[in-house]
């Protein structure tokens, strides 16, 4: 029961702690958004809201401006079957990446802020 109040806290602390501390978005003009916001419609994130490595990835999405869809595998049972149905495991975070070859499904924070940052840095 005390662990479980623990990390309720410890997870509540990490949420302030990010809308506190959370970088500016990334400026672009409006063409450059518009085709932003066109390429980010096919991604989706599975995350839980209170996750460190969940707050990570959602910063470098709004330090990019990237608005992605977020889909919370904890709360929402729909959200977690496509995540275990899709990715094959419930492992947060995930970002569901819908190409023309078909659907793919990419886990680690390091490896989707990575991913992000050569996808949509560049675009002024």
């Amino acid at each position: 029961m005390f662990v479980k109040a623990l990390r309720v806290g410890l997870g509540q602390l990490i949420v302030l702690g990010d809308a506190l501390t959370r970088p500016r978005p990334q400026q672009r003009s409006a063409q450059g958004q518009a085709t932003v916001n066109a390429d980010a419609a096919a991604l989706s994130l599975y995350q839980f809201h209170a996750c460190p490595f969940c707050v990570k990835t959602r910063r470098a999405m709004h330090r990019l401006n990237v608005p992605v869809a977020l889909h919370d595998a904890k709360n929402d049972p729909v959200a977690r079957e496509q995540l275990l149905a899709g990715g094959g495991k419930v492992k947060v975070p995930c970002l569901r990446i819908e190409e023309a070859g078909g659907t793919r499904w990419m886990y680690e924070s390091n490896d989707i802020i990575a991913y992000l940052d050569k996808r949509f840095a560049g675009v002024a």
